[in-house]
């Protein structure tokens, strides 16, 4: 990346009205935000756009004033400067969050970056939410090429980069992680935003049955939701219910998390979403990933909640590799998914000399970034005696003609949910074999 980049990044898909301005050369990022807060129940979508059309020009200005202060480019002195005796923009281009996201929150979002592109006469860029929350864990982490996890209010999924792009290899079936969080803490009486309460409350709980659901890489939060809001009813005390809704929540994501770095063969995990602010996500992410003998990052608060600086930190990533707009073809998306981006900006070529043709002549193709599926691991794997999996540990004896599979203690889960799952797993195999 060009050291003297300077990006504006404008956030808004649904409660944070963010901007702010990363410079390249110092890596410093300034982030202004101004969140809607509901006054009682969850974000309504008409009265959060209103508070996008009142917050985003003052976070905006707010932004821009900085970046002024701190811009040293061509026009800061007076010779510099046009016939209009104007500074130059101090911003290179203008990046804002396309989607996913509150349809009206994103239309006030995408007018105000539209205007400032035009009046400023910089590029436009836009930027899909989800994938910033990986960039910017990518960026500040330093790791290659990680799975990563998304964990946030409407959207939680599992993200790897593949053949140009980043591919979902597991999401919620149902929910966002955060959303289903919220409607339980709605139901018991509890303000927006319910996970900081909930992870309060557990703190004094202990450890109730509730569903847990992962099918593959995909995960259910319906069910469990559902059974917690039927136990606080019951009178199983709140405090309970909120410990057992962490630890199997935040397991179903900590053990789906392990499939994809197995299936990957990554060795490298980033967190990303508002609800990985929670210390016990982060605390069981983390052992597993010791267990595996993987390495985890989870980027400081101010990056895993909605933000503007994670939208200018892929924005200048975006603005290095070409990767900009048109007017005409910047028009929000509130279904935007992260397998639908053009991974520009880690597309890479190599001259391979030698390997196109008899005479030599060599020919540019696409440098692989990329683990190894676990699929082309396989020639060898064969040769390997101890294999270990997500779920278990797999022991070849060929010469005895036996191989054994164990299933190991997750120590990231509470011992009765793991208890419980390892012996229901175990049974289920044993009656299919």
């Amino acid at each position: 990346m060009t050291d003297t980049v300077r990006i504006l990044g404008i956030e808004g898909t649904a409660w944070a009205a963010s901007a702010a301005v990363f410079d390249a050369e110092t890596d410093d990022v300034f982030i202004e935000t101004d969140a809607y807060q509901p006054e009682s129940g969850g974000i309504h979508p008409r009265e959060a756009s209103e508070h996008m059309h009142d917050a985003i020009p003052r976070v905006v200005e707010r932004a821009l004033e900085h970046a002024r202060e701190t811009y040293d480019g061509p026009g800061t002195d007076v010779d510099e400067r046009g016939s209009s005796g104007e500074q130059a923009a101090p911003v290179d281009a203008v990046a804002f969050s396309r989607g996913p996201g509150l349809g009206p929150c994103l239309r006030v979002v995408g007018t105000a970056a539209r205007a400032l592109s035009q009046a400023l006469e910089v590029p436009l860029i836009g930027v899909n939410h989800m994938v910033a929350h990986l960039e910017i864990g990518r960026h500040s982490s330093g790791f290659d090429s990680p799975v990563c996890l998304n964990a946030s209010g409407a959207n939680a999924h599992l993200l790897a980069y593949r053949n140009g792009r980043y591919r979902v290899l597991g999401e919620t079936m149902d929910t966002g992680v955060g959303n289903a969080i919220d409607k339980f803490t709605r139901h018991v009486g509890w303000s927006h935003p319910g996970g900081p309460k909930v992870e309060e409350a557990a703190k004094e709980g202990e450890y109730v049955d509730l569903p847990y659901v992962v099918k593959g890489m995909d995960f259910s939060f319906s069910g469990i939701m559902s059974a917690a809001k039927q136990a606080a009813d019951a009178g199983t005390p709140v405090e309970d219910v909120c410990y057992s809704l962490q630890e199997n929540v935040f397991g179903m994501l900590t053990e789906v998390s392990e499939r994809a770095l197995s299936l990957t063969g990554s060795d490298e995990l980033v967190l990303g979403g508002g609800v990985g602010q929670n210390a016990r996500l982060r605390e069981m992410l983390a052992e597993m990933c010791a267990q595996r003998g993987a390495e985890f990052h989870a980027p400081e608060p101010r990056f895993l909640r909605d933000n503007a600086g994670m939208i200018a930190v892929l924005g200048a990533k975006m603005y290095e590799a070409g990767d900009t707009l048109a007017l005409e073809d910047s028009r929000v998306d509130p279904d935007f998914r992260p397998d639908q981006v053009d991974v520009t900006w880690r597309a890479r070529t190599e001259r391979s000399e030698g390997l196109g043709t008899a005479s030599g002549d060599g020919r540019n193709r696409e440098r692989s970034d990329e683990p190894e599926l676990a699929a082309e691991r396989g020639a060898g794997a064969a040769a390997e005696t101890h294999v270990r999996g997500a779920e278990a540990v797999v022991d070849i004896e060929p010469e005895v003609g036996r191989v054994t599979k164990r299933r190991e203690e997750k120590t990231y889960r509470h011992p009765e949910l793991d208890d419980r799952l390892r012996r229901e797993r175990t049974t289920l195999e044993a009656r299919l074999t």
